[in-house]
């Protein structure tokens, strides 16, 4: 099977299933990010726990580059060069993480009250590994396109945007 880019929806009854998938789920292959949606039997969301590979190396990748830029400068030109690099780099990295929550309002609708629901989105080069981790703690295991939940969330930021509008 070709890698394919999905993003898992497993539902469970039992919060405390739906926290040790969480905890299995952060080492499955081509993981680049899960996180738990929990409703309570009252209609809050939470999100208890989330992990994002790789959070953060953007950030410390530009600070080194524009520090090495700034050599140039002298000692001054390298603390404004790691400054800036950095800046630019955590801007970049913070525009995304908005982006992963708005997919996560989205899929807050999909949890009903008392449910939790552990959201991964991985780079799967064999379905095997979560369908296994979903048996495992006898969660319910959706499988979206990631392409077809991007648009989506899409969909729904145009939709709110437009109501905001009107």
């Amino acid at each position: 099977m070709a890698d394919t880019h999905h993003v898992l929806l497993v539902s469970f009854t039992d919060p405390a299933r739906c926290r040790s998938a969480f905890a299995e789920a952060v080492s499955l292959p081509g993981l680049r990010q899960a996180a738990i949606l929990e409703r309570s039997a009252e209609g809050l969301l939470d999100v208890p726990d989330n992990h994002v590979r790789g959070a953060g190396v953007p950030t410390v990748g530009g600070g080194l580059v524009g520090g090495l830029v700034g050599l140039l400068g002298g000692p001054i030109g390298v603390l404004l060069g790691s400054a800036a690099g950095a800046t630019l780099a955590n801007a970049a990295e913070n525009r995304q993480l908005l982006e992963d929550g708005a997919g996560l309002i989205v899929l807050s609708s999909r949890v009903e009250d008392g449910m939790s629901m552990l959201v991964v989105d991985l780079h799967e080069s064999s379905q095997q590994p979560a369908d296994e981790l979903a048996r495992r703690h006898d969660g319910t295991l959706q499988r979206l396109s990631a392409k077809e939940f991007a648009a989506q969330v899409e969909a729904a930021e145009r939709a709110a945007q437009d109501t905001e509008k009107a």
